[in-house]
């Protein structure tokens, strides 16, 4: 498979920046469709749409899978269950016992969550340097989380609870992602996840008993949510990785919590108070420093292995 390039001339940073502007506005729909609906409605409702969206690709996406090594099929399901349907439904519940701000911005520490899950599945080395990151950034989320940080209420706690879990599978999915890709193709992989998570909320559904019949002025919303900051959004982040680094996508990232909180103070009245404020500084602060140290440090805060130190699969043809 082909590795993004380096280089400034073909760089799609800002189209990263698009990307995540797309998933910070999905607030718009998300918070008061969890309102009105079960939460596990609006997530398995999301999914059929984006199965809907994705059918053409499934089929050849099953026969890749079955081709492929019991490592990668594990990870598949682990990404289409956990980081698909779990997450996107601890997420959305995040809502209901939350505010609109606090579940969008806590997922700015999935960076830090995603590097200490590379470290652990894919052999990267976390070095001493790496808390002086993440510590801001988990006392930044604390502030953040509640409005008191000496007075936690059960619904606060629950509510950043919910999100810093969305946030932990989230970045599971991202760093298995990237195991899976050596074996599938990003259009596969994308499928597969939202194939595995439909079946796994649909499983969810029946075992609860959720009512999945959704009024039908609420449809062209959820259409909407799945289309735009779901499938869009992926497509247009993926693509624009092709050609950005890394480092400097994860700081084009931010756009997500700043678009999310630009959406939750002037849109959907939220508010933040004055300690918040010093959180949400602490938390973008800490991984945007993180992500300027990883790329201009000749000492980073995490190192990769040495080439041959660490099994991988071989890669096949990209079928993108």
């Amino acid at each position: 498979m082909s590795h993004p390039a380096t280089g400034r001339s073909g760089d799609r940073t800002w189209l990263v920046a698009v990307a995540a502007s797309f998933w910070g506005f999905s607030s718009l729909l998300r918070e008061p469709l969890s309102r009105q609906l079960p939460v596990l409605s609006v997530v398995l409702v999301e999914h059929i749409v984006l199965v809907l969206l994705v059918s053409p690709w499934l089929i050849p996406a099953l026969r890749s899978l079955a081709r492929c090594s019991r490592r990668t099929k594990v990870g598949v399901l682990v990404i289409g269950a956990g980081s698909s349907a779990l997450a996107t439904t601890l997420f959305t519940a995040a809502f209901r016992l939350g505010d609109p701000i606090t579940p969008q911005v806590l997922q700015k520490l999935q960076p830090v969550l995603a590097l200490v899950l590379a470290a652990a599945l894919l052999g990267e080395r976390v070095t001493r340097r790496f808390p002086l990151f993440a510590l801001p950034a988990l006392v930044g989320a604390w502030l953040l989380a509640f409005p008191d940080p000496f007075g936690v209420t059960v619904g606060g706690a629950g509510a950043a609870a919910l999100a810093v879990g969305a946030a932990l599978l989230w970045a599971a999915g991202t760093v298995l992602g990237r195991m899976v890709s050596h074996e599938l193709s990003f259009v596969h992989v994308t499928t597969l996840r939202f194939a595995v998570g439909l079946v796994t909320l649909a499983g969810f559904a029946a075992a609860t008993r959720t009512p999945v019949a959704v009024p039908p002025a609420l449809l062209p919303r959820l259409v909407v949510l799945a289309a735009v900051p779901g499938l869009l959004a992926l497509l247009l982040y993926y693509h624009a990785l092709q050609n950005t680094p890394a480092s400097r996508a994860t700081l084009a990232e931010l756009a997500f919590p700043l678009s999310a909180a630009l959406v939750g103070l002037t849109l959907l009245n939220g508010r933040l108070n004055p300690s918040q404020w010093v959180g949400l500084v602490l938390v973008l602060g800490s991984v945007v420093l993180l992500s300027l140290h990883e790329h201009r440090s000749t000492r980073p805060a995490v190192t990769l292995p040495q080439p041959g130190s660490e099994q991988r699969i071989p890669s096949t043809t990209s079928q993108r």
